[in-house]
């Protein structure tokens, strides 16, 4: 064959004409094929240290991007250790695609050395699950990847690449990205809605999920701050409208504020943008009874599959949130009669939450040798107005949730699956996919650990990122759950860390310890001025697990597991 390929080469000439520049994975003999393409191929592999980085990092660039985060990983053992990845790509709502070399199809139901059923395996955490038998059907099943990826709710897919299967030739042509669908609403339900939305006294808008572009985040905010209409985002969107707007009054992510409870309760309008109702959006769905909440619904979103999934809304419609978001612009020119001005009532009741929203935005203070309080109000003060956050999961994590306000510009990158370990893989991402910006993450240190290895990756990428570890020495929500539940009954909470700066400057990083809060201005300084960028080690005090402690349990409640 004279213009013959090989899989492994048509693999990555598919992903490289559909603008994919980079991927994360860990290598294995299982995919020597695509290794050997990458030689020659433009696109960059990041090389992690676990696969569950890989599949971390893969999920945040999805989010980022609004492109699938591409991910690599050996059969058996490197796939199950991807699969939090995959979960993590599902609960996010994150276009992804996990590439999982397989054994040979001729071994295939034989349990051969580490052979494992991917269709099964993966089937509950991914949006499809298929393999690749024959070589020439790579094209063919690459487009549906990437169009499931990214149509109606995004998410991940997984594709299994047999051995034999990479190594045979094909002249089959590399495909594009496919042409995608996106629904916009229903001019008579959009109308129907807006009438219901407008002529509301108590209207609440909560706006999140993904897929969210910058000019949909504009029409947005115009939209409501004409009609003076509050917002909340929703959980681990908090940047998805500009924080510093005067419609903004919170967020939806764990933690829920007692103002924030109570702006879901009595609103008589509640339009749900793009979001799902999980428990910690709804207080365990203790909020609003379910199905039918008193309050009237409208629900939007960009899967059909998730609207009248929970509760049952008055209006639903399946559309794109960026569609929607112009459709929403597009009507300020023919706001309908005698609607155009925001009543009485609307401003007061939005005037009443920016109220409670301000007051709640206040740190508190911290009995610990660095104050977190701070922490936040320096790094408010002096962050880029383009800055890129990222954390894991743990009760560490609520500081960026609740005490940064995200200007326009500015990302949130956080795991709504609660998973521990994430952001570190996404700060990793997020440096590499956008050099010029300051990315920070936040880490706990039982979060930390579970992503160590990944500091020798930032290393070896070129990556520059700018880690804070809050060391409590302790697991500290799992503390918290258990001098709530079993006081005086501390149990396998403790930790004994390593000196984690001391480990970063081991990986080639800057790497420095903060034992008080006037310390902190010249150490951040310091890890912002280096090449590398690397790891600020901050004292916190074991019994300094607020800000957990000064919020309601609402929001908190059936949030356990890994969410330390």
């Amino acid at each position: 064959m004279t213009n013959a390929r090989r899989g492994g080469q048509l693999l990555l000439a598919c992903l490289e004409k559909m603008g994919i520049e980079r991927c994360f994975g860990v290598p294995g003999e299982s995919y020597l094929e695509v290794l050997d393409g990458l030689v020659d191929s433009a696109i960059e592999f990041v090389n992690c240290r676990h696969e569950s980085a890989a599949g971390f990092a893969a999920s945040a660039a999805g989010k980022l991007t609004g492109q699938p985060g591409i991910c690599f990983v050996t059969r058996g053992p490197g796939a199950t250790n991807a699969s939090i990845g995959v979960h993590d790509a599902m609960q996010n709502s994150s276009p992804m695609i996990l590439f999982v070399g397989q054994i040979a199809t001729s071994r295939i139901d034989r349990e051969a050395f580490q052979e494992l059923d991917y269709r099964r395996f993966f089937s509950p955490l991914a949006k499809w699950v298929t393999q690749i038998d024959k070589v020439e059907r790579i094209p063919e099943t690459l487009s549906r990847a990437f169009a499931t990826a990214l149509s109606g709710r995004p998410g991940p897919v997984v594709i299994a690449l047999p051995e034999d299967m990479l190594a045979q030739e094909t002249q089959a042509e590399p495909v594009s990205l496919p042409s995608l669908a996106r629904a916009a609403a229903d001019p008579a339900l959009l109308a129907a809605a807006l009438d219901k939305l407008l002529a509301a006294d108590r209207p609440l808008i909560i706006a999140g999920g993904s897929g969210w572009d910058t000019a949909g985040q504009d029409h947005l905010q115009k939209f409501v701050e004409t009609h003076q209409i509050p917002v909340l985002g929703g959980h681990r969107r908090q940047d998805v409208l500009d924080n510093f707007s005067p419609v903004y009054v919170g967020d939806t992510s764990v933690g829920l504020l007692p103002h924030t409870a109570d702006l879901i309760r009595q609103a008589d309008v509640i339009w749900a943008m793009n979001i799902r109702f999980g428990e910690v959006t709804t207080a365990d769905w203790q909020l609003k009874a379910v199905p039918k909440m008193d309050s009237f619904l409208i629900h939007s979103h960009a899967g059909p599959e998730e609207l009248n999934k929970i509760y049952q809304a008055d209006i639903a419609f399946n559309a794109d949130p960026n569609l929607l978001a112009n459709q929403l612009a597009n009507q300020l020119a023919q706001p309908a009669a005698g609607l155009a001005k925001p009543h009485a009532e609307r401003l007061d009741w939005l005037a009443a939450a920016r109220t409670d929203h301000a007051a709640a935005s206040v740190p508190p203070p911290q009995d610990s040798p660095v104050d977190m309080g701070f922490v936040m109000g320096w790094l408010q003060d002096n962050l880029d107005k383009d800055a890129i956050l990222t954390n894991g999961a743990g009760n560490f994590a609520l500081w960026p949730s609740k005490y940064f306000r995200y200007s326009k510009g500015q990302r949130l990158l956080g795991p709504q699956s609660g998973a521990m370990g994430y952001g570190i893989p996404a700060a990793l991402a997020a440096s590499l996919q956008y050099p010029g910006r300051q990315v920070i993450c936040f880490a706990g240190d039982g979060d930390m650990l579970m992503s160590l290895a990944e500091l020798a990756s930032i290393r070896q990428s070129g990556a520059r990122v700018l880690i804070l570890i809050l060391n409590n020495a302790s697991y500290g929500t799992i503390r918290m759950h258990q001098e709530t539940h079993f006081p005086a009954r501390k149990s396998a909470t403790d930790l004994i860390n390593p000196d984690f700066a001391a480990v970063a400057r081991a990986c080639g990083l800057f790497g420095e310890q903060v034992a008080s809060t006037d310390d902190f201005p010249a150490a951040f300084q310091r890890l912002q001025a280096s090449e590398t960028g690397g790891v600020l080690e901050l004292a916190i005090a074991t019994e300094a697990i607020a800000p957990l402690k000064t919020l309601s349990n609402l929001g908190n409640k059936g949030i356990k597991g890994k969410a330390r």
